[in-house]
């Protein structure tokens, strides 16, 4: 059973709706919003102004029906976070888009001069963090990634802050598909999807949600009764609440995905590139980006809320936290005696 301590059980109440329902967009993209910006204006490198000005306008108009947005600190923290409802949950990002691509595998790193402290001491209400993971990468690189996710875990137990963890499978040397970009890797193995959620389920790792991707390749989200199990099967592992990511799919399915996934008991999404990638398409047109966002994206934001509302379970009754659900302890005069002072 699983304890929640003051600071993360707030965290995750102001992260989800009233009945415990997790409705997060993602803008904390970097390299799927950097790399069209700079080749629409055949520059070497998007300019900051223009990757921050869609980053706010993606806050502007998605925070509505948003429970949380997840935001980093390169763009949307110092150019969109005045615009960020109080009323919303902010989840912040600390992992760089950059990582190191050795033989054996990828390694994770956070985004320099930045760490869990500094998202609490800025009134952060969760730390999100991907880990590239595969199982049958080296030992070498497996024991690395285990022991970043491990320290940042350490780190938000710390400072009492819910850690939010992300896991992508990728493609290694020897695999036929090979791509470095943030999407769904095709030819994904459930198997290696799996045993990602597994290999990061236990205490040691200080996980208080998983993000996670599909088991299956998007497209394979069919209804079926076999691929619902394999969602179940993630579910399973994960032990603990988990919302969907969308990894660049579309939006039908995505969909799809999700009609798994709230079966098999996952809390919610946090999603970005399936909401609004379409009307991204149309940069540098302004004008047709916001009509985008304010319409086909802000429907389809409606529609998957709307099927969490009927579907997704709620975080707090997780059969993780035991009989009573999540629940505030000690709920009696002695919590100020036993709650620890930060690095105590």
């Amino acid at each position: 059973m699983m304890d929640l301590t003051p600071g993360k059980l707030w965290g995750l109440r102001r992260m989800a709706d009233e009945n415990g329902i997790f409705k997060m967009t993602a803008v904390d993209q970097r390299p799927p919003i950097k790399a069209p910006i700079a080749q629409a204006l055949g520059l070497p490198e998007a300019p900051w102004r223009e990757v921050a000005r869609f980053k706010g306008l993606l806050i502007e108009t998605l925070q509505g029906p948003s429970t949380a947005m997840l935001l980093d600190p390169h763009y949307a923290i110092p150019h969109g976070l005045g615009r960020l409802s109080p009323t919303k949950g902010l989840i912040v990002t600390l992992e760089d888009s950059l990582f190191a691509d050795p033989p054996g595998g990828r390694l994770s790193s956070n985004i320099d001069d930045w760490s869990v402290a500094k998202i609490k001491r800025m009134g952060g209400d969760a730390v999100k963090v991907l880990a590239w993971y595969r199982p049958d990468a080296s030992a070498a690189v497996c024991r690395a990634q285990q022991e970043y996710v491990k320290r940042i875990g350490e780190d938000c137990a710390r400072y009492d802050i819910p850690f939010l963890l992300e896991l992508l499978v990728y493609p290694l040397a020897a695999d036929a598909d090979q791509t470095r970009d943030y999407v769904e890797m095709k030819g994904k193995r459930a198997d290696d999807v799996l045993a990602s959620v597994a290999a990061f389920a236990g205490p040691e790792y200080g996980v208080d949600v998983f993000k996670l991707e599909s088991p299956v390749n998007a497209a394979a989200a069919d209804g079926s009764a076999a691929v619902q199990a394999v969602f179940d099967e993630m579910g399973r592992l994960a032990g603990r609440p988990w919302v969907m990511l969308s990894a660049g799919a579309g939006k039908a399915e995505f969909r799809a995905v999700l009609e798994h996934a709230f079966a098999a008991g996952a809390s919610g999404f946090l999603a970005g590139r399936a909401i609004w990638l379409d009307a991204f398409g149309a940069y540098p047109d302004w004008a047709a980006i916001r009509a985008g966002l304010r319409g086909e994206a802000a429907a389809y934001m409606a529609d998957i809320c709307a099927l969490a509302d009927q579907k997704a379970a709620n975080w707090a009754a997780h059969r993780c936290y035991g009989a009573g659900g999540a629940a505030f302890k000690p709920d009696d005069a002695s919590f100020r005696h036993g709650y620890a002072d930060f690095g105590a």
